[in-house]
């Protein structure tokens, strides 16, 4: 059994356009021997891009969030291991994103690859990151 870290564009992808997903993430996707996780982090910006109307899904209220994501996945908790390997992280100069480096430290710490349609991730495999490049 493989372990996966969904980052939150391949959860709103899966959930709401899994038509969309590439070909290679959709058949991890559906490969019922693999176990995939979804950050706490993931979920705390979802529930905010849904108060602020940024992400189209069919969530009526945003309190609806958390079970179907916890439905489909499960939820990985920021740990102190993590943000110690957060705090030890060297973030690239082109990504400035606090949330994804969050989710980045999860990944390594618990050394499971990390899925994303974000570039940007590659430039932490030399920091141990087993990252899938989700096109």
């Amino acid at each position: 059994m493989e372990r996966y870290l969904l980052d939150t564009n391949i959860v709103l992808t899966y959930l709401f356009e899994p038509e969309a997903l590439g070909k290679n993430t959709a058949e991890l996707l559906g490969d019922y021997n693999n176990q995939f996780y979804v950050s706490t982090v993931s979920i705390q910006e979802l529930i905010h891009l849904h108060k602020r109307d940024k992400i189209e899904t069919n969530w009526k209220k945003t309190e609806d969030i958390l079970p179907a994501i916890d439905m489909a996945f499960d939820i990985l908790p920021v740990k102190k291991e993590h943000l110690m390997t957060y705090s030890k992280l060297s973030a690239a100069k082109s990504h400035n994103d606090p949330n994804d480096h969050l989710i980045i430290s999860q990944a390594i710490t618990e050394r499971i690859t990390l899925i994303s349609t974000d570039r940007e991730f590659r430039h932490y495999t030399k920091q141990k990151l087993n990252f899938i490049f989700s096109n």
